[in-house]
């Protein structure tokens, strides 16, 4: 099963600029976030928080998911890897080895 999201909110820290296809993004929950329970925030080795992953349909690109949809289908110790940079946003697939198994496909 494939799962891509959407990484937001890279203007406020950042920028996407850097970005490439094929980097690996670490992907953390942050069930304490007062603004947004189901909040994953994404990071990058050496950097840290470059963004969020997206969690509103108008901040989702295409085929991806929000962060509400894939919180209980990741591990704790997810990553992700970089497929494409656009001016609306990241997108990006959830790396198999970050999925739980037992999840079946909706």
């Amino acid at each position: 099963m494939k799962i891509y999201f959407t990484i937001t909110g890279t203007s406020y820290r950042f920028g996407q600029e850097f970005l490439e296809r094929g980097m690996e993004v670490k992907l953390v929950k942050e069930p304490d976030n007062e603004h947004d329970r189901e909040a994953i925030k994404v990071d990058l080795e050496g950097l840290g928080t470059i963004g969020y992953v997206a969690n509103s349909p108008r901040t989702v690109i295409g085929e991806s998911h929000s962060a509400g949809y894939i919180l209980d289908k990741i591990t704790d110790d997810a990553t992700g890897t970089i497929l494409y940079v656009v001016p609306g946003g990241v997108l990006c697939e959830v790396n198999e080895k970050s999925l739980v198994y037992n999840v079946r496909p909706e």
